[in-house]
């Protein structure tokens, strides 16, 4: 099977619709696919539901689709660093759907391993806890106590970024870029993936190897990438 696409547009060629959900990879900066992320906001595509640890920052990211309107919801853990998604969630313009940070990487693990909900004790007894069925369990020390049902998340889409991958699909992600990565490529119906380096099959350690091909569909070199910064910080130089 022919995984690799000459670029960002034809991989997702037949795959984009209004009103789709994509679950995307990355934390912060760090591990976003970029490449994917500029050629969906071309494609035009609107009424999308992104899942996503976070929402990039102003004008970019997945930041660059809220500034075209092209997102009506967030499923997201950390928002912070985005005026607009402020902007646009303060004024009722994007439907936001808050999820604890593991709770959301536990959501798409969850989606992709085939589970359609699941207990935890996380947000009990908070606001993300409203509306959502309560149970008691034992907990480890045998009392009972409130646990709230999350689903899992199944996406139409996932699209990712991968440090590394062989032409089979076989992916190996760098440090913190990581992070939401790996659970978000299982969770779509179709995968998509950017990556850095393509090498020939058996050129990477299976030791190493951190998500398997059968996960990939469409591959892409994205390569090179400018390394973007959220925040610059320096600190005072010295005194001679």
């Amino acid at each position: 099977m022919q995984k690799l696409y000459p670029d960002a547009q034809s991989a997702l060629h037949g795959l984009l619709r209004d009103g789709m959900t994509i679950a995307s990879g990355g934390f912060g900066l760090c591990g976003i696919p970029e490449r994917l992320l500029d050629a969906i906001q071309e494609s035009g595509v609107k009424n999308l539901t992104f899942a996503s640890n976070n929402a990039g920052i102003d004008n970019e990211g997945i930041g660059k689709l809220l500034r075209t309107r092209q997102v009506a919801k967030m499923i997201s853990s950390y928002v912070g660093e985005n005026k607009e998604f402020e902007r646009q969630f303060l004024s009722g313009e994007l439907e936001v759907e808050f999820c604890p940070q593991g709770t959301l990487a536990e959501r798409m693990r969850a989606g992709g391993a085939g589970i359609p909900g699941f207990y935890t004790k996380t947000g009990v007894g908070t606001t993300v806890a409203e509306g959502k069925e309560v149970k008691r369990f034992a907990n480890r020390d045998g009392e009972e106590e409130d646990f709230i049902l999350e689903h899992g998340i199944f996406a139409d889409l996932a699209i990712v970024k991968a440090w590394k991958a062989d032409e089979t699909g076989n992916l190996v992600f760098r440090k913190t870029a990581r992070n939401f990565n790996q659970p978000a490529a299982t969770c779509g119906r179709v995968c998509v993936v950017e990556v850095e380096e393509i090498v020939k099959p058996g050129e990477l350690d299976p030791d190493c190897i951190h998500l398997p091909g059968v996960f990939v569909q469409r591959m892409v070199l994205g390569a090179p990438y400018d390394k973007k910064i959220e925040f610059v910080t320096t600190r005072e130089r010295e005194a001679a």
